[in-house]
């Protein structure tokens, strides 16, 4: 009988995960008798009672599972972590936050029947806040403009994965992964299922400024050199702009020199507007040493701090078995 493993990677979402291992469990007895499961939570260090009721819900169902992280990892490197501890034939990846629909995975498991390796919940739609919506889109469409890979808009990582694509991301050892951007360099065929996102069933989201700003980063760094071009670009126009000023304020003033005051507002000006452009790019260029900077220190995606009904060996992103304490 083949396995289907769903990941749930949650961070302080003690309303959601009860309801959600309810319907996953539901969803799988009703529409999916003929598969073996596992659900599996990845707790990324939650600071109320998520990690409690985990370990409730674990107790009364022994295909539940949850892996406890010592601290907060991150957004992308928790869920990859947890892709790569699944058991399945594939592996159901969705938020807990009930945004992810759960009735689409028996269409999921249908086009993963059918042969796709990769299947796609792309947002069509969303009840989240308009201007957010509209940002998202400006930024999907600009990375695909950008990038020299076929970028995947309004892809969120919710969809299911081939056991076969899973090892691939084995394989590559990133500790910075963006998986939306390797699932579009490196995935096989795919297929895309459209839906409508809902809201949040309860709690805040976690998102802010610096997460949405983070994810925009990495994409950027990892899969475009626009920045790069732009202050090679830029700095050879302005130089050349620049150049030209000077050879002509250099004329005028020998050809007129006491009739032709330089003033110091020109020089302030071009200076000023160098230094903005100079900063810019530096903290652009600061970017793009950052994500080298931290693949290079090839840290582990995650340390964990607990696993509750795993066997008695745990495998590591690198694929090795160690005996669990």
């Amino acid at each position: 009988m083949a396995m289907i493993s769903i990941l749930v990677p949650c961070f302080n979402e003690e309303e959601n995960v009860v309801p959600m291992s309810r319907e996953l469990t539901r969803v799988m007895h009703d529409s999916l008798p003929q598969y073996d499961y596992e659900i599996v939570f990845i707790d990324n260090h939650s600071t109320d009672r998520t990690q409690a009721l985990l370990e409730e819900i674990c107790r009364g169902d022994k295909r539940i599972k949850a892996i406890f992280n010592c601290r907060n990892f991150g957004q992308f490197n928790s869920p990859y972590y947890g892709m790569l501890q699944c058991s399945g034939d594939c592996v159901i990846s969705l938020c807990a936050d009930f945004q992810d629909p759960v009735d689409l995975i028996p269409r999921f498991v249908e086009e993963w029947e059918k042969g796709y390796k990769i299947v796609c919940g792309i947002k069509t739609s969303s009840k989240e806040n308009p201007v957010m919506r509209l940002l998202r889109s400006c930024y999907y469409k600009i990375i695909r403009k950008m990038s020299s890979t076929d970028q995947i808009e309004h892809f969120t990582g919710f969809g299911l994965y081939d056991r076969s694509f899973i090892e691939v991301l084995r394989e590559l050892r990133d500790p910075t992964p963006f998986l939306r951007g390797i699932v579009a360099e490196l995935g096989p065929e795919r297929r895309e299922i459209p839906y409508e996102q809902a809201k949040r069933r309860a709690g805040k989201t976690h998102n802010n400024f610096y997460t949405l700003y983070d994810a925009a980063m990495l994409a950027f760094t990892s899969y475009t050199k626009i920045g790069l071009r732009m202050a090679s670009f830029l700095g050879m126009i302005v130089a050349c702009i620049s150049a030209l000023i000077g050879i002509v304020y250099l004329i005028l003033k020998l050809c007129a020199w006491h009739r032709f005051p330089m003033g110091s507002a020109p020089a302030l000006i071009g200076m000023f507007f160098l230094g903005a452009v100079q900063l810019f790019f530096i903290g652009f260029l600061g970017e793009y040493i950052l994500n080298i900077n931290t693949r290079v220190m090839n840290r582990p995606l995650v340390i964990e701090e607990k696993r509750i009904n795993f066997n008695t060996e745990k495998e590591d992103s690198n694929g090795n078995h160690t005996p669990v304490q």
